[in-house]
């Protein structure tokens, strides 16, 4: 775990903080902590690709099952002679 010191801290807000940590049942030091928490936002998670959003967007409506053509043979490539 990681520390952190701050200077310079005005008494005003060291009073507010003691007294909102006072008011939650905590510490000046966990309340601090649980501000810092909430001011950064939660720890961003793997990022889903363009076509997993697309498919979770849509997956409410069900799917649709389409028949495939049969398939033929492959046709002889193009000739350049």
């Amino acid at each position: 775990m990681a520390s952190i010191t701050i200077r310079k801290l005005d008494d005003d807000v060291k009073t507010r903080l003691r007294m909102r940590a006072a008011g939650n049942g905590r510490s000046m030091e966990e309340e601090a902590r649980v501000i810092l928490r909430e001011a950064v936002g939660p720890e961003p998670g793997p990022e889903k690709g363009l076509g997993t959003s697309i498919h979770e967007l849509f997956k409410p409506l069900g799917g649709v099952e389409l028949e495939l053509p049969p398939r033929g043979p492959m046709r002889d490539p193009p000739r350049f002679d």
